[in-house]
């Protein structure tokens, strides 16, 4: 049984079909800039119709979805026009077309054939614009009461810094999101990518604006190893493509912060299936979804 997975994004719409073997057989991209809500549902429907009209379809979107898992119940200052809309009855398939947050789906996706397969308990960050992020508890993706749990992106790491969009101050997005890096950077740099090259090639105020930020994302890891107890913690999004950059100075910051009882430190380990993974997921979703 093949699945198709939908993932909805504020500028492309990505699209898989994927084996019940986790293979993908097939990858698409619809550009989506310059489309409105109303459009943007028709661009969806017609490239889930070009991946085929018989197989199970799951579907991706940043937000929160509704209880009854057919709609986004809330989406704050994203994807205008779609908060709400029913997909199970607006595509009109055969079947329940089930929704889920889009961190929640790419830790779905990285749990069957990714870097969380075979793994009970693990947290995933994403590092982009912002952070992005889902649980996996004892082999289920954790969702909450109102489907909130994983939004570490609104962590209050300082009760005194400025709100991320969900209000709350001195938040992780803050610290570390590639959204606001010229401000942190005393309007030096535009880019996470630019401030880390520029740290790596010896500017001391580059390195130091970097190093602060890891110290921050190191300080956040490791309250969610103590509140959730990971096996591993997955990191995914444009920054962790920084690589060691990343990781190096995130492992030693950890040693310093993190509590490892009997000496057992928690792995942090890059996501494996990057910008697909939420289509993936989805996809899964709707594999296992008994609707």
């Amino acid at each position: 049984m093949n699945a198709i997975g939908i993932d909805l994004g504020g500028t492309q719409i990505k699209g898989v079909v994927v084996t019940e073997a986790g293979a993908v057989l097939q990858r698409a991209l619809r550009k989506t800039e310059a489309v409105d809500g109303k459009g943007f549902a028709s661009v969806v429907r017609e490239l889930a119709d070009s991946l085929g009209t018989e197989a199970r379809l799951g579907i991706s979107a940043p937000g929160l979805a509704a209880r009854d898992g057919r709609s986004i119940a809330s989406m704050p200052g994203r994807l205008e026009g779609l908060e709400g809309l029913d997909w199970t009855q607006f595509l009109g398939r055969a079947g329940v077309v089930p929704v889920a947050n889009d961190g929640q789906s790419a830790l779905a996706g990285e749990a069957w054939i990714g870097a969380a397969r075979g793994l009970q308990d693990a947290v995933l960050l994403t590092l982009g614009t912002g952070v992005g992020g889902a649980i996996l508890s004892d082999g289920r993706i954790l969702r909450g009461h109102l489907g909130r749990a994983g939004h570490f992106a609104h962590t209050c790491l300082d009760p005194e810094g400025p709100p991320s969009i969900a209000g709350m101050p001195g938040a992780l997005e803050c610290a570390i999101g590639n959204y606001n890096i010229r401000e942190r950077s005393a309007g030096r740099f535009e880019s996470t990518h630019a401030l880390i090259a520029a740290s790596a090639g010896g500017d001391e105020f580059a390195r130091a604006v970097w190093l602060r930020s890891i110290r921050t994302l190191a300080c956040a890891v490791a309250s969610f190893v103590n509140i959730l107890d990971p096996e591993a913690v997955i990191l995914g999004g444009g920054i962790a493509q920084a690589g060691d950059a990343l990781f190096t100075p995130l492992r030693e910051a950890l040693a310093k912060v993190e509590w490892r009882p009997g000496g057992q430190a928690v792995k942090i380990v890059p996501a494996e299936l990057g910008e697909w993974a939420g289509a993936i997921g989805a996809a899964r979703t709707a594999m296992t979804n008994d609707g």
